[in-house]
């Protein structure tokens, strides 16, 4: 099928019609992906409806998605053109959307001057980045991300690729495992939950925590760094710590090399779980360099027979000593998982995922909606996702330009002049004992004036007043303030009680009574009743509100 890539020009002269012909809207090409094992497409037919929105025309070779269970009428429907060929695409597409790093023979069929969005790993793969380079063209490499900034998260493929991975892996430990993940009592015995430790907290490694938490598993989890202790827990896992202080956060959300004697004591930690559980999921990786060795086989020796280790770092050479990446196999009676297709195992999922973190990578490059992009090198992300611009590299790129600190003010400056001012260099204390002081007197005064001139019945409801008044203050002052709404919706509730007494002066006189309270009276507690009312009922209400909110 053709695919027409220029729009009819309208009359006037050639530098007009040249004009119009570079502005034209872009073809965003997705080619099938020829890497072996890779079932992943770049886009799927949800985000072909939104990428047309955005102006673009989208082109897929056929067969693009059929591993991903996404058929070319699928994406005919969705408003996509199908070509036979990758020759075909690669000519007619401005911008070319990929999983895999291109290799040779694509690149070679590349525009000129055209665009590449893909994984390209550009310090493991300087060859590739000196060919796209002659090929003039720019490359965004979305595993060049910078991680650190909150914005960037949607555009993060690495991040959705690996919570992917961390799923897969424990479905593939759950495939090997010979018992239930999660601990039963039947007729026919007792069966204990499975033990799983996952070596790495990081993105891959919490998403393996939940799902073997989700199955029942008794979960225990390891990181050098120290921060996602808390995320470990939150997940239903326990966080087991090595037995020596280093920080291990090497920055942009990945962990660094340790030192000799943290790694000694992460052995021994190590050797220690591998005794006791069932299922290993190793997942440590620092990057540009081999996976780190964290299983020796001895270690592996020591397991419990009928036991699994999943080695996520397989591809980078696996934590584990005896890995074969890419197969499976049974070493000392313990299964060794080294497949490095754990997120093609999941197609349909991850190529959706990765479609949506390119959709949103082109909202940014295309904020104007009219299929034309725009790679701003002065946007830190865009920048840092660029590593070729227009045949130039451009990798590696400059540190995140950092935000200007506040303004810092003078914290000594502000308690001088508030004492200078109140008590002229005086301390505040007595200042303070002095305002209590006039306060209790001026209150005595008016408590004097009013038991002066008021009724005997009304001085003792005065008296329960100001005492209620005292109590409940000192009620809710000594509490603290995140506690006050829930204090406040409940004691007030209780605190209605006084309506009873409100009713009580309300009442007509009993006959023969010698006293009956005077009108005014009879209004303030009518007016106590209303209010009391509102009280009560609205702290009941607020009271099953907030109760409300830790029911599931």
């Amino acid at each position: 099928m053709h695919i027409e890539t220029t729009h009819e020009p309208a009359a006037g002269t050639n530098g007009a019609i040249e004009g119009e012909a570079a502005r034209k809207p872009a073809v965003i090409g997705v080619p099938r992906e020829i890497f072996p094992g890779e079932k992943r497409v770049a886009t799927v037919p949800e985000v072909v409806e939104k990428l047309i929105k955005l102006g673009f025309s989208v082109v897929l070779q056929s067969g693009a998605g059929d591993a991903a269970h996404c058929s070319d009428d699928s994406y005919r429907a969705a408003g996509a053109h199908i070509v036979a060929d990758a020759a075909t695409l690669w000519a007619s597409s401005d911008i070319v959307f990929k999983v895999c790093a291109p290799t040779p023979e694509e690149v070679a069929l590349m525009k000129a001057g055209g665009t590449l969005i893909s994984f390209i790993w550009p310090a493991q793969k300087p060859e590739l980045m000196q060919q796209l380079a002659e090929r003039k063209v720019t490359v965004l490499a979305i595993d060049s991300l910078p991680r650190t900034l909150s914005r960037a998260q949607k555009m993060d493929a690495l991040t959705s690729q690996a919570g992917v991975a961390g799923y897969r892996a424990v479905i593939e430990a759950a495939n090997a495992f010979g018992r239930f993940f999660n601990g039963q009592i039947t007729a026919a015995g007792k069966v204990p939950p499975a033990k799983v430790f996952i070596a790495g907290a990081g993105v891959a490694g919490l998403a393996a925590i939940g799902t073997a938490a989700g199955l029942g598993a008794i979960v225990r989890a390891n990181d050098t760094r120290a921060e996602v202790a808390d995320q470990v827990v939150s997940l239903g896992g326990e966080f087991v710590k090595v037995d020596y202080e280093e920080e291990g956060s090497g920055g942009g959300g990945y962990a660094k090399v340790m030192s000799e004697g943290f790694q000694q004591a992460q052995r021994e930690m190590y050797a220690k779980q591998a005794r006791e559980v069932d299922i290993i999921i190793t997942t440590a990786l620092i990057p540009g360099k081999p996976a780190p060795r964290l299983i020796t086989a001895e270690m592996v020796k020591s397991m419990k027979p009928g036991s699994v280790i999943v080695d996520m770092a397989a591809e980078r050479g696996g934590n584990c000593e005896l890995t074969e990446p890419g197969q499976s196999v049974v070493k000392h009676g313990v299964t060794i998982v080294g497949y490095t297709d754990l997120v093609s195992r999941l197609a349909k999922q991850s190529s959706t995922l990765y479609a949506t973190n390119l959709f949103r990578l082109s909202e940014e490059l295309c904020k104007t909606k009219d299929g034309i992009i725009n790679v701003n090198m002065e946007d830190d992300a865009i920048r840092g996702l660029t590593v070729i611009k227009e045949g130039s590299i451009s990798w590696p790129p400059p540190p995140p330009k950092q935000a200007a600190a506040p303004a810092q003010t003078k914290p000594a400056a502000a308690p001088v002049a508030v004492k200078k001012a109140h008590g002229h260099g005086a301390p505040s204390e007595p200042m303070a004992g002095n305002k209590l002081a006039i306060l209790f007197g001026v209150s005595a005064a008016l408590f004097w004036f009013v038991g002066a001139n008021a009724p005997a019945a009304f001085l003792a409801h005065f008296t329960v007043f100001v005492l209620a008044c005292f109590v409940g203050y000192m009620v809710v002052w000594n509490v603290k303030p995140a506690l006050h709404t829930p204090l406040m919706s409940v004691t007030n509730a209780i605190s209605s009680i006084i309506a009873i007494g409100a009713l009580v002066q309300i009442a007509p006189p009993i006959a023969g009574a010698a006293n009956r309270p005077d009108d005014w009276i009879r209004w303030l507690a009518a007016a106590g009743i209303v209010l009391t009312a509102i009280n009560m009922f609205g702290g009941f209400a607020v009271t099953q509100r907030m109760l409300a909110m830790f029911r599931k």
